[in-house]
């Protein structure tokens, strides 16, 4: 059955690292001598607090792990990360309302980068610096945390990964998954520390560069600007992050493989080739559009139109223009980005282009048996076969994925949300993309939500971010039972 006492203690643990966090941003507020260091002091002292008393419960627990233990770990940790992440907020009254506080971290911990802030710009810089972090922690999962952590109590973390790692495809550089997961991190460490050179060296300031850097790098999306990217009005910083962007929404796997000098591998990556051609295509046709009906120049039309492309194509959701200006045209453009998004062992959401892959794959081949019906005919990405189960398994999600959606957006309807601003928000959550369509497009914080429509976005965003079924398979009967 459920381990649940080693589960407690694993918690207890992880909110201990929370609590760290927490003490970071206080040092912050301490720095810019700003009166959010009480709020960080008391939320650090409450998440310590409940982490010992986590701890104690689970102390002389059995030291094994199974699949289920896995699935609850992954789910608990990200509610559990956004019920204390959210203290700083709701105590020192920067949000005042629960559901708001708790919308903006779990927006955070997801990297979706959707806002109820109408004042950024008026917040402390340790609460703006919290909002970086928050993004640039859950990018690449909190779950690498628990992968860090199991070992201290003689587990592997193998469970964890797999539960939060849901992708279709698990790409094994390295037999032992700790050892890969300490690589991962020092790819990402690396590119953060690289892009916040580059965007100091552009002319942001250091704590703005610290900021955009980990929430490009975490595909989030918060910015420090209630203007987000556009407020610099600077082109270089623009090709930069985009540059991060794109990056970020390859498969990290894929970016070791780089690293370590395998580049043929790398470049002939199936799913690399679709997401790059699907930001070449959308780029190229949105900079034609735009610069055949705007009063702009090529070159500003290409930019405005590859930053938008990728920062949706990557979840990460940055923006530099309010696309909402653009012909309708171009939205269902950047829908389609917004649905799709990245790779699969990325940072971003959405369904992932191996997905995209594999049903493309699938779909042609459905025609070759109307033709041929007698023969075998294997779906392959990068010359392996994908077995019966995992296509399965990819038909199984995109269904689910796609109604989800719909019956989301009515429900958003039904609570007196316009349907353009129902799909955008739905979609945006589900993608963990931050901005949506219409009212809540990229100008426009979220603030104006009813409160019960806060809570149903919150938890897409969880859905998305760990890719349905992880969460999904808690609502199962069978999944409790203890066979």
């Amino acid at each position: 059955m459920i381990n649940s006492k080693m589960i407690l203690r694993i918690l207890g643990f992880l909110l201990l690292i929370e609590t760290a966090m927490l003490m970071c941003c206080g040092g912050v507020s301490l720095f810019y001598k700003e009166s959010d260091l009480n709020s960080f002091l008391l939320s650090s002292a409450i998440t310590c607090c409940v982490g010992l008393l986590l701890l104690a419960i689970g102390k002389n627990a059995v030291r094994s792990l199974n699949r289920r233990d896995g699935y609850v770990i992954v789910s608990i940790s990200w509610v559990a990360f956004s019920i204390f992440g959210m203290l700083p907020y709701y105590i020192g009254g920067y949000i005042p309302k629960i559901t708001d506080a708790f919308f903006e971290t779990m927006s955070g911990f997801s990297s979706t980068g959707a806002t109820i802030m109408d004042n950024i710009e008026s917040m402390p810089h340790g609460i703006l610096f919290w909002r970086a972090m928050t993004q640039w922690i859950g990018g690449l999962g909190i779950v690498f945390f628990t992968i860090a952590v199991l070992p201290i109590f003689g587990m592997g973390g193998i469970q964890v990964f797999a539960a939060e790692a849901s992708g279709p495809t698990h790409d094994k550089v390295h037999p032992r998954i700790g050892v890969t997961a300490k690589w991962i991190w020092g790819i990402y460490a690396g590119m953060t520390g690289t892009l916040i050179l580059l965007l100091v060296f552009g002319g942001m300031g250091i704590f703005d560069s610290i900021c955009h850097a980990f929430a490009t790098t975490g595909t989030g999306g918060f910015s420090t600007k209630q203007a987000s990217i556009e407020h610099y009005q600077s082109p270089y910083i623009e090709y930069v992050i985009s540059i991060f962007m794109f990056l970020s929404g390859v498969n990290f796997t894929l970016l070791l493989l780089l690293v370590n000098g395998k580049i043929k591998k790398f470049i002939h990556d199936a799913e690399l080739k679709w997401y790059f051609m699907s930001v070449v295509f959308f780029t190229a046709f949105i900079a034609i559009w735009l610069y055949e009906t705007s009063p702009i120049s090529i070159e500003e039309a290409f930019r405005k139109s590859l930053f938008q492309v990728i920062s949706l194509h990557t979840s990460t959701g940055f923006a530099t223009t309010d696309y909402m200006l653009w012909p309708s045209i171009l939205w269902g453009c950047l829908i389609i980005v917004m649905v799709v998004g990245a790779c699969a062992g990325s940072t971003t959401g959405g369904i992932k282009c191996i997905r995209m892959v594999i049903l493309s794959k699938i779909s042609r081949n459905e025609f070759k048996h109307i033709i041929h019906p007698n023969a075998v005919l294997p779906v392959r990405v990068n010359k392996q076969v994908i077995s019966p189960s995992i296509q399965s398994t990819v038909l199984a999600f995109t269904f689910l994925y796609v109604v989800i959606v719909i019956i989301s957006t009515l429900i958003m309807m039904g609570l007196g949300v316009g349907f353009l601003e129902s799909l955008g928000t739905v979609i945006s959550s589900m993608g963990n993309m931050g901005p949506g369509l219409g009212l809540f497009g990229p100008a426009y914080s979220w603030s104006a939500l009813p409160d019960i429509s806060k809570w149903l976005l919150s938890f897409l965003m969880l859905l998305g971010r760990l890719e349905l079924f992880t969460v999904l398979l808690l609502f199962s009967s069978d999944f409790w039972k203890r066979n």
